[in-house]
């Protein structure tokens, strides 16, 4: 997959394949574990479809309606992704409970070893599909999608090797074991998955709210720019920025002294060379930079009017 709307259209494609797998195998095994798995990847493909909508519009440059881009709309995907995986762990861990304290439920082990495999196959190949498009592909969409398939393979894979332990329980005649498996499997797996979708959703609310990105990101454009001032005499430097989705935005304010004789045409010179030098570590960016000699203006402000000696 060389182009992010065909990545993202093929992990749709797969997740209502396995969705539909799984319901199905549900009704002839009677496993919630498999309900899960199969309700987990519906709600993952109608997200999906979404998805490649708004990976559509990223591309597309700022507009009166949205002067800042659509950028923010790759964060309330993700957004919306980690919380419906969230909801759907907990009602799954919930009913695991219930059935775990009311004497567990029977299950047709040889069906729901079938699916298992089947899963366990699809998602991997949908994780290395995913991988691989990264070579050609830098979205962050395809990034939250890869690593929501590498999860399903881990949770497909965790299923697979218990419903093998139900027949070799049925085997040993270890009868009394049996109605617990499928519960006890539902509760491991969500407690060790639940870090993912926290972490997703997490991720995507500081994008909205205009966190600023992680130092691993933010240091280096701290430096691209000072290195882009290198020979300049400033009063103050301040550097902000946000990254929804794949989109960084940086605003820097420069305070020069008020003696400074700095033309237009120099002003747009450093422009320029600050944001090639920012370019050189992260990209698409995009760049404002704000040249005055009142440190007034680069200051943090809450927006109210301040009152200034005159």
């Amino acid at each position: 997959m060389k182009t992010e709307s065909s990545t993202l259209a093929f992990s749709a494609f797969m997740a209502l394949l396995i969705g539909c797998a799984g319901i199905t195998a549900t009704l002839a095994s009677n496993s919630q574990a498999i309900l899960l798995d199969g309700l987990f990847n519906l709600i993952y493909f109608s997200i999906a479809l979404v998805t490649i909508k708004v990976s559509k519009l990223a591309s597309r440059p700022d507009s009166e309606s949205y002067p800042f881009g659509y950028n923010y709309f790759e964060s309330l995907v993700n957004l919306c992704k980690g919380l419906l995986i969230l909801g759907v762990s907990i009602f799954a861990l919930v009913d695991a409970v219930a059935a775990l304290l009311t004497g567990g439920r029977e299950i047709s082990a040889g069906i729901a070893v079938l699916y298992a495999l089947f899963a366990t196959a699809a998602c991997s190949l949908t994780a290395w599909v995913m991988h691989r498009s990264q070579r050609h592909v830098n979205s962050p969409l395809v990034s939250a999608d890869k690593l929501n398939w590498m999860v399903n393979s881990l949770i497909s894979a965790a299923i697979l090797m218990a419903f093998c332990l139900v027949v070799l329980f049925e085997q040993m005649g270890w009868y009394t074991v049996l109605p617990y498996v499928d519960s006890v499997l539902v509760i491991a797996v969500v407690i060790l998955c639940l870090g993912v979708p926290v972490r997703m959703a997490s991720q995507a609310l500081r994008e909205l709210l205009n966190k600023t990105p992680e130092e691993a990101i933010a240091e280096p454009v701290r430096q691209a720019v000072a290195r882009g001032l290198v020979d300049i005499d400033t009063v103050e430097v301040r550097v902000r920025m946000v990254r929804p989705g794949r989109m960084l935005y940086v605003m820097v304010h420069v305070v020069l002294p008020e003696t400074a004789d700095v033309s237009i045409a120099s002003q747009d010179e450093l422009r320029g060379r600050i944001d090639n030098e920012v370019r050189r570590y992260y990209a698409p960016v995009v760049c404002d930079v704000v040249f005055t000699a009142d440190t007034r203006w680069a200051a943090p402000s809450c927006g109210l009017l301040v009152k200034t000696d005159v």
